[in-house]
């Protein structure tokens, strides 16, 4: 297993293990309490912060908003109640096809 995969997993392990703990005790589980839209606006802001920070060329704030991106998807996911099997289990069924093919698929499917 990679060093990505192991840290993931244990983040988000601890991620769950804060669901319908005291808001004031963590903020995990602050943004877990909050509410589903809490944490979507939060991997949003991430998200184009991690955006910004690649086209200003900045490595190390790509690595650093990469991982409060990821942190913050790993909080969406619980709060959504989908595990990390079931997205493993999306990129599964996508290999093997070219991403022009699978994405086409998608927008064929949701029409």
């Amino acid at each position: 297993m990679s060093r990505f995969a192991e840290v993931l997993e244990k983040l988000a392990a601890t991620i769950a293990s804060r669901k319908g703990a005291d808001p004031a005790s963590s903020y995990t589980a602050k943004l877990l309490a909050a509410g589903i839209a809490k944490p979507a606006q939060k991997l949003g802001e991430e998200a184009l912060e991690t955006a910004i920070a690649a086209v200003q060329g900045d490595a190390d704030a790509v690595a650093s908003e990469s991982a409060d991106l990821i942190y913050h998807w790993l909080v969406l996911l619980a709060a959504s109640g989908v595990s990390l099997d079931a997205v493993a289990a999306k990129l599964e069924a996508r290999e093997g096809r070219s991403g022009l093919e699978e994405k086409a698929g998608r927008l064929k499917d949701h029409h």
